[in-house]
């Protein structure tokens, strides 16, 4: 999506999860949108069985998620979301990884109790 759609549908996405938690507390990685750097997990390798080679390609990605500070890294895809997610548990990252689905239903008051499991305790009990 990041090099097909273009920097439209980031703005799209930008909007969306800026509408959901605030503007003041979304966090921007560096590059983004059309330049922002892949995770490393799609296009079949996160299913490949090389776990360590996708986790090395996947340290571009995790070196920037990183570089922002961030409490939480929002994925739009299943397959980001699990290749950033297992970047995070192999190195100790302090980051949680989270579905935007997830993020848009707890905005919206509708995230049930079984569907917490990504959120950090400063979230998982909120609109409960």
């Amino acid at each position: 999506m990041r090099k097909s759609l273009g920097d439209p549908v980031a703005d799209d996405l930008r909007l969306v999860v800026k509408t959901v938690v605030g503007e003041e507390n979304f966090i921007d990685m560096y590059p983004n949108k059309s330049n922002n750097f892949c995770c490393g997990g799609g296009g079949g390798f996160l299913q490949s069985g090389y776990p360590e080679a996708r986790r090395h390609y996947g340290r571009k990605k995790l070196d920037q998620i990183l570089s922002t500070g961030a409490a939480y890294c929002i994925a739009p895809c299943h397959n980001c979301h699990s290749q950033i997610h297992d970047l995070a548990d192999h190195f100790e990252a302090p980051y949680k990884t989270v579905h935007l689905w997830t993020i848009i239903c707890l905005a919206m008051g509708m995230l049930g109790e079984n569907e917490r499991d990504y959120l950090g305790p400063d979230l998982a009990e909120f609109g409960l």
